[in-house]
């Protein structure tokens, strides 16, 4: 069903997707959006580790929900800054796309703890974090993205 990499030579392993998943903190999700159109939006993600789903926080309402309710298959697409060839103007940079359905955090406390950990990755002032999910939690939609397949590569512009 999906398609495998036409060059193999810059595929990545699995341990290497995992750990971009890991390291990168922001990719663009994208759905099927109104008229069938794919419908891209800028997001941050936490990877859980234990059960290998990639977890968003989100309003409630809006197009990407309203996309999701009506079709979960989704795909993010994350890259790292990438490094600068020598006297180049060429960047080396490795990529993931996640393809996989959505699925909505329904348990308030486990949507609570994502967002926690979520939270981790841009600060530990607890504080703020204690904050923001008093305030904003209850207007906060949590679902995860459940992998049916991960693919990397490496890529050199040049």
């Amino acid at each position: 069903m999906f398609r495998e990499l036409a060059r193999k030579k810059q595929q990545l392993s699995d341990a290497e997707c995992i750990g971009l998943l890991k390291s990168t903190k922001r990719g663009i999700l994208s759905v099927l959006g109104d008229g069938g159109y794919p419908y891209g939006v800028p997001h941050n993600h936490y990877y859980h580790e234990a059960d290998g789903k990639l977890y968003f926080h989100s309003g409630m309402h809006g197009h990407k929900i309203d996309a999701i309710r009506a079709c979960s298959k989704a795909s993010y697409c994350v890259m790292d800054e990438g490094t600068p060839e020598e006297n180049g103007w060429a960047l080396n940079f490795r990529s993931v796309i996640v393809f996989g359905r959505i699925e909505i955090v329904e348990d308030p406390e486990r949507a609570i703890g994502l967002c926690r950990l979520l939270s981790y990755q841009f600060t530990h002032d607890e504080d703020y974090i204690a904050h923001e999910i008093r305030t904003a939690g209850p207007r906060t939609l949590v679902f995860a993205l459940v992998p049916e397949h991960i693919t990397g590569k490496r890529v050199n512009e040049k």
